[in-house]
């Protein structure tokens, strides 16, 4: 089967423009700035965000974006609930239509932000879950409860 495009290309423009949540809290870590914004309803706002992050639903996106950014080279980073949900895809393509050059979408949402174990921030303040064994990587100890269960290595 012929593409238009390489293996190499395609998954360059993925790293590219694509980011996941380990990876968004290392660069946040180390200093590099990028506008993280949130494109979900007030209510999943409301019920917890990616700290620092600014929200921008997605129905009011292009309408406010220019508040935020007026640099289109400014590095943005959008997220919307999880891998269920395109309102994340949806909003890196409008920036992108709309001139952006600097957008990236973080794969997993805020989904998989919570279930790495990384800080949420809610209105009733900040907090953390412990990280979800399936997704981040658990302690050598605890890779061998549950003695040869298949399940018992994922992860580390």
């Amino acid at each position: 089967m012929q593409t238009p495009i390489s293996a190499v290309d395609f998954f360059t423009a993925r790293l590219t423009h694509q980011t996941d949540p380990a990876d968004l809290a290392a660069a946040r870590a180390a200093g590099t700035s990028a506008l993280v914004l949130d494109v979900r309803s007030a209510a999943a706002w409301s019920q917890g965000r990616i700290p620092g992050a600014v929200h921008l639903p997605g129905d009011r996106l292009l309408a406010g974006i220019g508040e935020l950014v007026a640099d289109l080279h400014t590095a943005v980073v959008v997220y919307c609930w999880g891998p269920g949900c395109n309102g994340s895809t949806r909003a890196a393509l409008a920036l992108a239509s709309a001139g952006h050059t600097r957008v990236q979408e973080l794969i997993g949402g805020f989904e998989y932000w919570v279930r790495e174990g990384l800080a949420v921030a809610t209105d009733a303040g900040r907090t953390r879950r412990a990280p979800d064994e399936l997704v981040a990587p658990v302690a050598p100890a605890a890779a061998h409860r549950g003695a040869g269960g298949p399940l018992a290595t994922l992860g580390g």
